[in-house]
């Protein structure tokens, strides 16, 4: 696909000109993925020749892939402060969507054209019941598949949580996701998440469980020599968990945290929205905030190597992301996230905009 912008159609001076090469496509199979504002299309096919036309422009994209997903970040607060929690959430937390809000960026996400599926989460979504209701009735009104992720902790019984989720049934979900951990139980014998997923299950709402295991150190052997330790349990390492669990964990040489191994930066197919309108592409790392810029501009407008955060870590990780910016860092981290983490920190006075909110660092 190439476009060769300046040029004009004849007759039709006022409308670039984009052309498209493929190998055997129909216009009608690229109406689906446009919008309205029009341009017109030069479309060379092996079986159909050459083809002039007017279309309209490309969906909104994010690095040349199309955002699909948005998690809404209903609430930041929580019943708990799970230690390896990546937004800091807990009872003390108050940002919470306003039902204008929610409306106004469900309109934004319609606004994009390319947003299939929205989920509600937090924080915990449950602490505002009537309020996630009502968020999910406007977003299957709108169209989208929605999903929720909860800790079930409303679910004090299989009875009451068939009560709790009816409604939600009769909206109709994709995904209902319990945490279900050591992490999030008050104790061994908590079966809430048990409870809210034997529910679910009852009411035929489609059920995972998200767990997580508390990290761990276990051998990893390498071509033959001895095992160095590696970190398991699931756990990544920003937000609480790293200046919670890090300590006494094995650690590398921050020479070798290059990439960054959890998020597509460049072009991510789905984004997190908090009440304040920031737009997580990695938890308070942000693309920009909502109600200064709506989502469609901030979409077409991300340019990611010139963001002065997701910019470094494409090109190098976080420790480039340290040495760009000219911080003095610590020899070695438990991996990289930890290390991003530390560095973002470091940097949130000097980009207050892009790492957001800073109650996800703890302040």
């Amino acid at each position: 696909m190439y476009s060769s912008e300046g040029s004009n159609l004849p007759g039709n001076p006022t409308v670039p000109l984009t052309a498209l090469q493929c190998s055997d496509v129909r216009l009608e199979t690229l109406r689906p993925i446009l919008s309205d504002e029009p341009i017109s299309v030069l479309l060379i096919t092996a079986s159909q020749g050459v083809h002039v036309g007017t279309l309209g422009v490309l969906r909104p994209q994010v690095g040349g892939d199309v955002l699909t997903g948005i998690h809404i970040l209903l609430t930041l607060k929580c019943t708990s402060e799970c230690d390896h929690c990546f937004l800091h959430c807990g009872p003390s937390r108050e940002a919470t969507f306003t039902l204008g809000q929610l409306r106004t960026l469900i309109r934004q996400i319609e606004e994009l054209e390319t947003v299939n599926i929205v989920y509600f989460e937090g924080g915990e979504p449950f602490l505002f019941y009537p309020l996630l209701l009502e968020g999910l009735h406007m977003v299957r009104a709108a169209g989208f598949e929605a999903g929720i992720v909860t800790n079930g902790y409303w679910a004090t019984s299989v009875e009451d949580g068939l009560h709790w989720l009816r409604p939600i049934r009769d909206l109709g979900i994709v995904d209902f996701s319990v945490s279900d951990d050591e992490f999030h139980r008050l104790d061994k014998n908590d079966r809430r998440a048990e409870f809210a997923r034997q529910a679910a299950q009852q009411l035929g709402i489609p059920t995972a469980t998200i767990c997580i295991e508390p990290p761990s150190v276990s051998l990893q052997a390498a071509e033959g020599r001895r095992g160095k330790p590696v970190v398991g349990g699931g756990v990544l390492f920003k937000g609480r968990a790293a200046e919670k669990l890090t300590a006494g964990l094995p650690v590398r040489p921050r020479e070798e945290l290059t990439t960054c191994p959890h998020e597509d930066l460049l072009s991510p197919e789905r984004v997190h929205v908090d009440a304040d309108g920031n737009v997580h592409l990695c938890q308070g790392l942000s693309m920009g905030n909502i109600w200064e810029t709506p989502l469609p501009d901030l979409v077409r407008g991300y340019d990611a190597q010139k963001h002065p955060i997701a910019g470094p870590l494409l090109r190098g990780g976080p420790i480039r992301l340290a040495t760009e910016h000219g911080l003095a860092m610590n020899d070695s981290y438990v991996d990289e996230c930890h290390l991003c983490y530390t560095a973002r920190k470091l940097l949130l006075p000097c980009f207050p905009r892009y790492l957001a909110p800073k109650e996800a660092y703890g302040l």
